[in-house]
């Protein structure tokens, strides 16, 4: 097996097409596809189910996919290794993150990362809620992840990175917009848009918690997974939604942010790895993030 027969397989993979591969690594169709029929008589698998009008992935082309991404990322990491300086720390790292959710502790671990390990290559995934970053990191596909705690996982790490409080957001034009804080009980009647049920997001989970304790089960008009884009719904009229204080700084226009009076609610923002022994990478971007994001003290 040779390391062009992975790469080429990775490209088709990625397409679905072989002419788009093919341009994609600069050869002719041709001995791409040749390329691709060696790779599975040295597997003994078809990885490809193939048509006139489609290329699809068979059950062994999935299962070889992580692998064979895997093998050319450690070859990039050796390639790299080799040119950085002893004692330097590199690598590549895979950061799950839901999205503006994120915007206290994503830019500051981002740039401290480049800051302090220059060589390790971060890619971020964006729109991985809490259940399915717990997935992937279980799976290997992320390295670390921002998720909502508690995490419900004997096999994931998590440390708390920050807590927000959490209040509604609302039209401009909603009667309550300009009250200086709202009792959840007031907003029985009114339609809510969260992420769906099926996320595992803590954000639906404290929405449906909060709701609960005031004596009512939310009106769930609308679910949609990306925060932002519930507070444009909000903007819309289509409903109402919880929200931690720190999207007060965020807001898109035609919305208003208003704290709940009564016992607080908090988004609890986390970082997740899994308890299997990590990179060097992982454990350098884990020490870093300890000095930039210390873990708050919440008994005060």
């Amino acid at each position: 097996m040779e390391i062009r027969w992975i790469e080429a397989f990775i490209a088709v993979a990625e397409e679905l097409h072989f002419g788009h591969a093919a341009a994609r690594l600069r050869v002719a169709q041709s001995p791409l596809s040749q390329t691709i029929r060696k790779l599975e008589r040295s597997l003994g698998e078809e990885l490809f189910i193939r048509s006139t009008r489609s290329v699809e992935l068979t059950a062994a082309g999935h299962a070889f996919l992580p692998h064979a991404r895997e093998v050319i990322e450690q070859i990039g990491i050796a390639t790299r290794a080799v040119k950085v300086p002893q004692g330097r720390v590199y690598g590549s790292l895979t950061l799950g993150f839901v999205g503006v959710l994120n915007q206290l502790a994503l830019p500051p671990l981002t740039r401290a990362l480049k800051k302090a390990h220059p060589d390790i290559q971060l890619k971020l995934v964006g729109r991985v809620m809490t259940q399915e970053a717990v997935h992937q990191l279980d799976a290997g596909t992320l390295d670390l992840a921002f998720v909502g705690l508690p995490v419900d996982s004997t096999r994931i790490n998590a440390r708390l990175l920050a807590r927000e409080v959490f209040g509604v957001v609302l039209a401009v034009d909603h009667p309550l917009a300009t009250a200086t804080s709202i009792d959840l009980s007031e907003l029985s009647e009114e339609p809510f848009i969260t992420p769906p049920v099926a996320s595992g997001s803590a954000l639906y989970e404290t929405t449906l918690r909060a709701c609960s304790d005031a004596g009512f089960y939310p009106n769930v008009v609308q679910e949609i997974t990306d925060p932002y884009m519930i507070m444009m719904l909000v903007a819309a009229g289509v409903g109402l939604a919880l929200m931690p204080e720190g999207m007060g700084g965020v807001l898109p226009p035609g919305t208003v942010y208003v704290p709940l009076s009564g016992p607080p609610y908090y988004m609890n923002h986390g970082l997740a790895w899994s308890i299997r022994p990590g990179s060097q990478a992982r454990d350098a971007f884990l020490e870093m993030s300890e000095s930039v994001l210390p873990t708050p003290d919440v008994t005060m």
